[in-house]
Formats: structure tokens, C-alpha cells, sequence
């Protein structure tokens, strides 16, 4: 209060002095109005402390009349604050800890808590395809419930190698290593089908692990039969590529022996398209 007393007085002399001189000096009075301004805003600095601290001091008078009552009311207040963040902490644990069992899978309660159903998307060549559910019963133990996974892919033996019991993400990675290679063969069958009508498929499976195309040898009145094993479930590369012609040569010639190269390391559709854009082998 006294630092804003003698700040107060400063200023009120300087605008008297000023009021009373005539300064014939630019310069001079250029200073005065600097040094005005500067105590003017020091001024309202130290106005605005004062009125802080006059609220810190009523604030306080506040807390000390006030009732034990209130105080009572306050303490009840953040009681149950606290017990509310505890119990939100505690919900937050457990949501953690069901993300680390499932390997981040999307988890939802059943029937009343016993047992929780899962979510597997699957994709191919960054397209989002399919989702698969699948229930787990919880109690007394666990074990597979309902589902909608192909009856080919075999929930049981996959829940046993990968030990159900123990290891639930080992067994939600092993299914969707299956799901998301089916899904794979199957959308590389309907793209051979919509992106090359002179390819004819003569035969393929529901699991999609077998695959024969007829394709035809321009020039030459010639047909390749080409057979496609997926033995590897868990893949969306052929195993094993057969070609058959009348023609015993062919499949052994060099621009066949790497149509079958292009087949074991490539998706079907881009490996027809690699021969016909290459050699134009095929019609």
C-alpha cells in the first residue's frame, strides 16, 4: 500500500509540473510522456494486486465463519469425488487388462458376465473385408461358444495348439491368421473372375485351397490347365502350381517355369496379369 502511495504522489507532481512548464524541447517532452506512461501503468499494476488481495483476505473471513455444518457438507463432497475417481480407476484397470488379453481385439459382455464375444475383421490388400463374432463362455471355464466362423477353419484344434486356457491372444491370432488368408484366396477368386473372362475356372472349394484355371495360349490352339494347392491354411499364396497341356513341353519351357515363379509369389489376378503384360501368353 505504501509502494502504491508514493507511486500515486510521483505522478500527481509530474502531471502539476507538467501542467505548469511549457517545454519548447521535442526530445524533452517525448521523455516526460514516456516516463508518464510507464508510472500510469505501474499504476494500474499495482491496483489490480490490491484488489487480489483484498479477495484473498474476504476469502478467507469466508472460511473462518464459516459453519461446521458446511464444512461437514464440503468434506462429504470430496469424499464422494474421490470414491468416484477410485471406482472409475478401478473400471479403467480392468478394461486394460481384457485389451492385453485379447491383443486388442473388440470386446463385448454377454449374458450377464459370463462370458465376453470378440469381434475379427479381416482385410486384403488394405480393403476392409469381412467380420467375424465369436463367443468365449467364461464360467465354469473357458471354452468356445456361439459363432459365425466358417465350419472349414477349426475352432477346436486351433483352441488346443494354441492353448485356449493360457493363451487366448495365441488363440485369437492363430484365427484370424485362418480368417484373413481365406478371405484372401476368396477375393483373389472373384477378381480372376471379373478382371479376366478369357480365364476359365474349372474348380475351386468353399475354404478356397483349391484353385484350376483353363487358360488359353494364344497363336499356338493350346490350353493350360492350371492348378493352384493351398495347403498352408494360414496363407493366401499357393503351396504348390501345376500346369498340365497336351503339349508335355510347355510346362517345362522357361517362360512357363517362371509363370509358375509368378504364381507362388504373387496373388493370382496380378500373376495373369504379369504374363499377359510380359509375354502375352494367355488370351
Amino acid at each position: 500500500m505504501e509502494a502504491a502511495k508514493g507511486v500515486l504522489s510521483q505522478l500527481s507532481a509530474l502531471e502539476v509540473r507538467a501542467k505548469r512548464r511549457r517545454v519548447t524541447s521535442p526530445s524533452h517532452a517525448d521523455a516526460l510522456r514516456t516516463r508518464l506512461d510507464a508510472l500510469t501503468a505501474q499504476r494500474e499494476r499495482l491496483k489490480a494486486e490490491i484488489h487480489t488481495l483484498r479477495d484473498v483476505e474476504k476469502r478467507k473471513m469466508e472460511l473462518n465463519n464459516r459453519c461446521p455444518e458446511e464444512e461437514e457438507e464440503a468434506e462429504d463432497t470430496m469424499t464422494g469425488k474421490l470414491l468416484h475417481l477410485m471406482a472409475k480407476q478401478t473400471q479403467l484397470k480392468e478394461l486394460l487388462r481384457v485389451h492385453n488379453i485379447t491383443g486388442g481385439y473388440n470386446v463385448a459382455k454377454t449374458r450377464e458376465g459370463e462370458g465376453v464375444c470378440l469381434t475379427l475383421a479381416t482385410g486384403y490388400e488394405g480393403a476392409y473385408l469381412d467380420t467375424y463374432d465369436l463367443e468365449l463362455d467364461t464360467r465354469p471355464a473357458l471354452k468356445i461358444g456361439r459363432h459365425n466362423v466358417p465350419p472349414f477353419i477349426p475352432l477346436g484344434d486351433l483352441g488346443e495348439r494354441a492353448g485356449l486356457q493360457d493363451d487366448v491372444r495365441g488363440f485369437l491370432d492363430a484365427l484370424g491368421a485362418h480368417l484373413n488368408a481365406f478371405v484372401g484366396r476368396r477375393e483373389q477368386l472373384r477378381l480372376v473372375k471379373e478382371l479376366h473372362p478369357s480365364v476359365t475356372v474349372m474348380e475351386s472349394n468353399a475354404p478356397c485351397t483349391i484353385l484350376v484355371l483353363m487358360l488359353s495360349v494364344p497363336g499356338e490352339n493350346k490350353t493350360v490347365l492350371c492348378t493352384l494347392n493351398y495347403t498352408d491354411r494360414t496363407r493366401y499364396l499357393p503351396t504348390e502350381v501345376r500346369f498340365d497341356c497336351e503339349d508335355e513341353k510347355l510346362p517345362e519351357s522357361p517362360e512357363w517355369k517362371n509363370n509358375r515363379k509368378l504364381f507362388m509369389e504373387m496373388p493370382v489376378d496380378r500373376a495373369l496379369r504379369a504374363m499377359k503384360d510380359t509375354t502375352d501368353q494367355i488370351g
